[in-house]
This record gives C-alpha cells, sequence and structure tokens, in this order.
C-alpha cells in the first residue's frame, strides 16, 4: 500500500515548476551518456513545454512535407496543418512548387480543403480568388474601399526549398538555407539518387504520444529484441551504430545484407546500382532534426514524418519511395507487397509501445530513469531540444 505522504511527495514531485525553462532543473541530462538521466516527464505532457517547441523548434527550423512527387502537375496541391500553421503546398503553371499560409487575405477563412488539381484557389467565404503563385486575381465588392491594391494582399508565402525531391518549409524568413541546414547529409546519401525515386505509399496514424517519444524510439536499437521480437528482430547482423554527422542532423548505419524493407526470409527487388560506399553495405537511418527519420536501404527508402499536434498527440506519415525504374516494373505491384508487410507489422509496434510510453510517463509517480549505453542518439536529440527551447543560463 503506498502511503498518502508518499503519493503526495510524488505528485508534487511531478508538477510542472514555474521556472520550467531554467537551465537548473536540467543539470542530471546535461552530464555524458553513462552519468545522465532522462528528460523529466513535463518535457512530454506539458502543453507549456509543447509550446515552447513550437515557438523556437517548429516555426524556426527546416520542415520536412513528403516529396514533390506528390503534386506533379501544375494546379496540383495538397494541404496540411503542421505545428499549429493551415498550408497549401502547390505546383504552379510555372512547375515551381510553392507553400502558402491557409488563410484568405481578407477576413482569415480557410482557402482550400483537402488536395486536388485547380486553376485558381478560391475562398469559399467571400469568393476572393487566389492564383497558383499566390497572387489575388478577384476580390468581389471591393471597389468602393479606399486605397486597396489587390497586389497587396496574395497569399502570404512561407519558404520552401527541396533537396533530391524532398520538400522542406520553414517559416522563419532569417533561417539558414535548407542545405546548410542538411550539412552533410545530402553528400553522404547522394548515391542513392533521390531525385530518380518516385513516391508509391503514404499512410498517416494519429498517435497518443508526444512527438519526442516517437523520434527517440527511431533512433534507438535497444528496443528491437522487446518490441519486435518476431518480426524486426529476426533480421541478422550487428546493433546499428551512431555516425558522426555535420548539420542538423543524427544517425545510425547498420552493415548487413539483404534489403531492411523487408521481413526475414523475404526477397524483393535488385540492388540499386548507382549506390557506393557504406550504402552499398548497410543500410543508413538518419534523423532530419527535429522530426524526420529516413531508412535508405539497398533498394528502396522509407521515411517517418512527424506533424506535432499537441504535448501528447501527434500525427505519423510513413512515405515509402523507390526507383522508378523499378516502379515500372511489370511485377511492381506483385513484389512490393512484400514491403508493405514488413512496414504494416513493424509500424504499429512502435506506435503501440510509444503510446504506452505516454500513459506511464502522464503517472504522478513517474520519476526521470538512466539511459543505457545503447541510446546515445536518445541522450543526444534530447540535449538538442534543451539547446533550443531552455532560457540562458
Amino acid at each position: 500500500m503506498i502511503e498518502a505522504a508518499t503519493l503526495s511527495n510524488s505528485a508534487i514531485g511531478l508538477s510542472e515548476p514555474a521556472d520550467m525553462f531554467s537551465p537548473d532543473h536540467y543539470k542530471a541530462m546535461r552530464r555524458p551518456l553513462d552519468q545522465a538521466e532522462t528528460l523529466p516527464a513535463w518535457c512530454y505532457t506539458s502543453e507549456r513545454f509543447y509550446k515552447r517547441e513550437v515557438e523556437r523548434i517548429f516555426l524556426k527550423v527546416w520542415n520536412f512535407l513528403g516529396r514533390a512527387d506528390r503534386i506533379p502537375n501544375p494546379g496540383d496541391y495538397f494541404t496540411l496543418t503542421f505545428a499549429g500553421v493551415p498550408l497549401i503546398i502547390a505546383r504552379g503553371d510555372d512547375g515551381k512548387v510553392r507553400a502558402f499560409a491557409n488563410s484568405c487575405r481578407h477576413r482569415g477563412s480557410i482557402v482550400a480543403l483537402g488536395e486536388g488539381n485547380c486553376r485558381a484557389f478560391k475562398c469559399p467565404y467571400h469568393s476572393w480568388a487566389f492564383a497558383l503563385d499566390g497572387t489575388l486575381l478577384g476580390a468581389p465588392s471591393m471597389e468602393k474601399t479606399a486605397n486597396f491594391d489587390p497586389a497587396d494582399y496574395g497569399l502570404i508565402e512561407v519558404r520552401l526549398e527541396s533537396w533530391g525531391g524532398f520538400i522542406f518549409v520553414n517559416f522563419d524568413k532569417d533561417a539558414p538555407d535548407l542545405m546548410s541546414f542538411l550539412g552533410d547529409l545530402p553528400e553522404r546519401l547522394a548515391s542513392y539518387n533521390y531525385e530518380e525515386m518516385v513516391c508509391v505509399r503514404r499512410v498517416e496514424y494519429e498517435l497518443n504520444c508526444n512527438w519526442k517519444i516517437y523520434v527517440e524510439n527511431a533512433m534507438e536499437a535497444y528496443h528491437v529484441p522487446y518490441v519486435h521480437k518476431s518480426t524486426l528482430q529476426r533480421q541478422k547482423g550487428p546493433t546499428a551504430q551512431p555516425i558522426e554527422t555535420k548539420g542538423e542532423w543524427v544517425g545510425l548505419f547498420k552493415e548487413h545484407t539483404g534489403s531492411r524493407a523487408l521481413l526475414a526470409g523475404e526477397t524483393g527487388f535488385p540492388p540499386i546500382p548507382s549506390l557506393t560506399g557504406p550504402a552499398a553495405a548497410g543500410t543508413h537511418y538518419p534523423l532530419i532534426y527535429p522530426s524526420t527519420m529516413f531508412g535508405a536501404t539497398i533498394d528502396c527508402m522509407w521515411w517517418l514524418e512527424i506533424h506535432p499536434i499537441a504535448a501528447d498527440r501527434m500525427r505519423l506519415i510513413v512515405g515509402s519511395a523507390f526507383p522508378k525504374d523499378v516502379v515500372a516494373r511489370p511485377d511492381f505491384e506483385e513484389i512490393v507487397t512484400r514491403y508493405y508487410r514488413r512496414w504494416d507489422v513493424s509500424i504499429p509496434e512502435d506506435n503501440e509501445i510509444s503510446e504506452l510510453q505516454q500513459r506511464g510517463l502522464s503517472s504522478p509517480l513517474y520519476r526521470e530513469g538512466r539511459f543505457s549505453h545503447l541510446e546515445p542518439l536518445v541522450h543526444a536529440i534530447d540535449n538538442w531540444v534543451l539547446d533550443q527551447v531552455l532560457d540562458p543560463a
């Protein structure tokens, strides 16, 4: 039986401190891996901590939004809400992909819903119309408004840059460019020839867990023998090891034979002919800060794209991409189901354990833990988050 005094002290210990962003609360986390303690529970459960992450991380860095081949033709678009910001991603008549705030310049209504193809965006409220490049085309009944210049009221454009066919947006006009942010990642992954790949499937999940929980899980192999004991654990090879990186990313590399996008015993497509160096000998698992993970293996790639929603909610998009010449094979649809089977088994296993962790962290009796030597990137990721959100010492 738990004594009342013990419960009371535990509850008090778990409550959010008024000075939550003081470095004093995180000294144990800042120690070297073998001496460090894990983050306090409030880093995963507090809306106040989450809002600081949105303000200082997601609204400041390059955020991954999938592949440009999702909208291959002029007029193609899709909409989403990322970190609370409604967005339109559209391909213009000039072939350029742009991002816009999905808010009418009249009184702020959402302009577009879902995805599709159109010649222009028309606000459903008062029928203001916007071109695919964001220009205001028409504004009914505005002729009596003094000093109204349509050129001043186009959709607000958001910075968008691409690498390898992947789309990234940044809400900060003063942030460094995308390639500076990515550092040496494009060079390290160059031989996969991502420009010559095409996305063949996107699957979305809504999870009741903090975004960091899912990122941490994806970047350590400690859980694999237990969470994936009858699936991924059957794949042979040494434990994935951290790699040295330059830029806003960290990563693991696992040397092995065969594809890591298949379950043990399955056969699939031939290796990508252009692969060189480590890429030809195993799989890269990079995390692009803050919340995008790639699986870059010998015959394809997949990604885990996280959209934060709240302190205890997130959206996960799992995308799968293969070389165009492989997708053109007459037997592609038959063989690719083996890859889908792998993801459709392993991803739900990670989803379930992540939600269980969120529930445990929400307990008033939770206390900070310690790191295993198998969790160096969890320690690095959490310290990176603290670097962004804490007040100066």
